[in-house]
């Protein structure tokens, strides 16, 4: 059972992920969709902590980790730093960093 529920949140993890950044690069060539997949999945990620095994596993294990990306954040920093786009890798570092923190943070808060 555990499993089933990881494979059915990442079944849908993944292509909410792909279809917010998808939406989002319609209008902007910077990695704004990745930005906002990972900040909603910090928060996720802290609302479901201490929740039953059933929920960690299908919301946080399956979801959240389908749905956020750390390869892709990496690819985006690299790509920034090919195109000496230095600024937008800087404020995309710390945004990333900070908000997301912020969010778990949140997300904590509101469970308990």
């Amino acid at each position: 059972m555990r499993m089933t529920l990881i494979i059915l949140g990442a079944a849908v993890g993944a292509p909410a992920r792909f279809a917010i950044d998808q939406y989002i690069r319609r209008y902007t060539t910077k990695p704004y969709g990745i930005f906002i997949v990972n900040i909603l999945g910090s928060f996720l990620l802290g609302l479901t902590f201490g929740r039953s095994e059933k929920v960690q596993d299908l919301l946080a294990i399956g979801f959240a980790g389908a749905f956020t990306t750390w390869s892709t954040f990496m690819l985006d920093i690299y790509l920034g730093f090919e195109l000496k786009r230095y600024k937008e890798i800087t404020i995309n570092l710390v945004m990333s960093l900070g908000f997301g923190l912020a969010a778990a943070y949140l997300g904590l808060q509101l469970a308990f």
